[in-house]
This record gives structure tokens, C-alpha cells and sequence, in this order.
């Protein structure tokens, strides 16, 4: 996001505006009036990546124009990042210029916090990083109270941990969650928090078991759990499901298991014509689950034809979509077999045109 559309005095407006426009997209499916949750104005974003780049002794933060590799903006200050992001960029910024060791052919930074405290900083290089770097790259992470990570290519040197811990307030509990670096989380955590209620109060009323596809590292697997009385959880990414299974570990959370399959994989196992061995760690054969309720989070791109397909066997289904676009296509398939009993609008991203939303469906009774 370019730093000029950030206008706080504007965001209402802005906000207002998205609504209106996700609304129109989804009245063709007969979507109730969203519930709308707001983003802080400032302060929201959890993870930032930034470019370095050099000029001389100069070395400054600097984002590029949509559309422009060449012509760099410095970014002083970053407004929309959490503070202490915010508070970690000039010093890392000014423990970087004295240090040839740190600096050499550095060209990118990543931040990651959460609200818990934790912070880690990615620092990628065009070179191959070596023993002098892990002894002043360490001495930098003990001055700053972070961890740190050192990436070039083929190469990976951790100062510290390679994940962060974060912990969020769900339904009066207190859900922990390791996140690691370069994986997948959700950027906003205060807009998070809302959409872990509004699914988890969703999901109140539902009975039977939940099947949960793109579960990442488990950031509404967690939430939902206690509503199900079995949820089989599915991810591809590796580092992602080790994320979730150690997730579930330390919530003490007895009736998930976390299978690596993709959304694909899991139509052909649903349909049983491919049989996975990985489907073998299950506690029974995945036909024995009384699987009423489908809760999807999909990338960009939403569900494929036959995701599409199967999900309109399910009693209920749960679809948090980061493209409104993808979810009101996916609607037209859906539509004929569920109705949207709930509708939820959520601002992850203020001053962009990028809106999640949420739906609640429900089947027919009649077909």
C-alpha cells in the first residue's frame, strides 16, 4: 500500500465505500446486511517488508510505486505498522549503517510482531553469510530484544527462534500460536480477534463434526474446536502444518488432527476414489466422521470445481474469503444448494480495495 493512501481522517469514509461496493457484489445471492468490523485507523499491521537501499553511507527503508521497480520512496516512518515495528526501525536502521559485516549487499528486511510482545526481524541478503555475521548479527538481536534471521540464497542462519508466539483472547480464552517466519499469519491481529469470534459464534449452533480445509497454522482450528466434537484439519504448506500440530500441542486441544493434504486431495478421499496413507494417522477412517460442517479459508484464487462440489453436500458451510471477487463466483455454484444465513465484512487491509468477508451458508431443505 502506497504510504499516500494512508488518511486516517478518511478511513470511515473509505471503509463505508468498501462496504457499499462488497454488498452490491453479493446481493445477486440474497446476502443478509453484513456485520462490519473496522480496523484501528493506524498501528494494525503486524508484518512489514521493507527493500534497503544503499547510497553511499546512506542506507534508508524504501517501498516502490505500484507498478514501478525503479524509482524507490523512503519510508521514514511506517504509521500503519504496529509500534513496535515502529520503534525497531531506526534502531535497526542505525545499527546497520556502522557495520560493513551487516550491511554488505543487504537488499530486503522483514518484521514480524504479535500483540503478545514477540518480535522477530528477517534480514536477506545477496551473499553468503558467514560466522563474522552470526556474531555481530547477534549482538544486534540482544540489543534489540528480538530474534533474528539470516537469508541468502540456499542459506538460512537463525539468531535466536525462526518463529514468534503470539496469544489472542477467543471466546474468553486464552489461545497461544506460533508463528513462523516467512509462513503464512494473518497481517492484522485486532481484526483476527474479531473474525475468530464471529466464526466461533457461527459455529455455536452447528453440531457433528467440522472438516476444516487451508487450516494454516491453525489460527481458527483452535477457535472452533471446542464447538465440534471432531475436526479434521487440512493444509498442504509443511511448515505450516508443523505450526498447527505444535499449536495444538500447546493449547492442550484433544479433538483435532492435522492432515497435509491439499484441497484437491481431500475431494478425491471425501469421494473415495484415491485412497492417502497419510489419511491412516486419523484415529478412525475419515467416512466414520459425521462431517456436517465445511469451514474453507482459501487463497485468492477461492475453491476449485470440485472443492466447490463436494461442499455442497455439507449441512453448513463457513467461508472466509480474502476476495470478494472469488467468493460471489464460488456463490453462483453454492447458491443453488445453500442460502447465506450470515454475512460479515472485516477491513484486514484500511486504505486498500482488498476487503475479507464471511459467510454463514446453510442448505435447502428443498432441491
Amino acid at each position: 500500500m502506497p504510504l499516500s493512501h494512508y488518511r486516517p481522517q478518511d478511513y470511515q469514509a473509505l471503509l463505508d465505500a468498501k462496504v457499499e461496493r462488497t454488498t452490491a457484489l453479493l446481493a445477486p445471492y440474497d446476502a443478509p446486511q453484513p456485520q462490519v468490523y473496522p480496523s484501528p485507523p493506524s498501528g494494525f499491521r503486524m508484518r512489514a517488508e521493507f527493500r534497503l537501499w544503499h547510497q553511499g553511507d546512506e542506507l534508508n527503508y524504501v517501498m516502490f510505486p505500484p507498478g514501478d521497480k525503479t524509482t524507490p520512496v523512503v519510508v521514514d516512518d511506517f504509521p500503519i505498522a504496529c509500534e513496535r515495528i515502529r520503534e525497531l526501525m531506526p534502531r535497526l536502521r542505525a545499527a546497520l549503517i556502522p557495520s560493513p559485516t551487516l550491511r554488505r549487499r543487504l537488499f530486503q528486511v522483514e518484521f514480524l510482531a504479535t500483540l503478545a510482545g514477540d518480535t522477530l526481524i528477517t534480514l536477506v541478503y545477496h551473499r553468503k553469510l558467514d560466522d563474522d555475521w552470526d556474531a555481530e548479527a547477534g549482538a544486534l538481536a540482544q540489543a534489540l530484544g528480538v530474534s533474528l534471521v539470516g537469508r541468502s540464497r540456499g542459506q538460512k542462519r537463525v539468531i535466536g527462534r525462526d518463529f514468534v508466539r503470539e496469544s489472542l483472547p477467543v471466546e474468553g480464552r486464552r489461545l497461544s500460536y506460533v508463528q513462523y517466519e516467512q509462513a503464512f499469519t494473518q497481517p492484522n491481529a485486532l481484526v483476527n480477534i474479531s473474525m475468530l469470534g464471529w466464526a466461533c459464534e457461527r459455529a455455536a449452533g452447528l453440531t457433528g463434526d467440522l472438516l476444516e480445509l487451508y487450516c494454516g497454522n491453525g489460527n481458527f482450528t483452535l477457535a472452533l474446536a471446542p464447538h465440534f466434537n471432531q475436526v479434521v484439519a487440512t493444509e498442504l504448506a509443511k511448515t505450516s502444518v508443523r505450526a498447527a500440530r505444535d499449536n495444538i500441542a500447546a493449547n492442550a486441544v484433544d479433538n483435532v488432527q492435522v492432515i497435509r493434504l491439499s484441497a484437491a486431495e481431500v475431494t478425491e478421499a471425501m469421494a473415495g476414489t484415491r485412497q492417502f496413507r497419510r489419511l491412516a494417522d486419523l484415529p478412525k477412517p475419515l467416512q466414520d466422521y459425521q462431517l456436517d460442517t465445511l469451514f474453507v479459508d482459501p487463497p485468492r484464487a477461492g475453491l476449485d470445481e470440485h472443492t466447490l462440489a463436494m461442499a455442497a453436500s455439507f449441512a453448513a458451510v463457513i467461508y472466509v474469503s480474502c476476495n470478494p471477487a472469488t467468493l460471489a463466483a464460488n456463490l453462483q455454484r453454492l447458491h443453488a444448494t445453500h442460502w447465506i444465513a450470515d454475512f460479515a465484512l472485516f477491513d484486514q487491509f484500511p486504505y486498500t480495495a482488498h476487503m475479507e468477508c464471511a459467510v454463514l451458508l446453510r442448505k435447502r431443505t428443498h432441491q
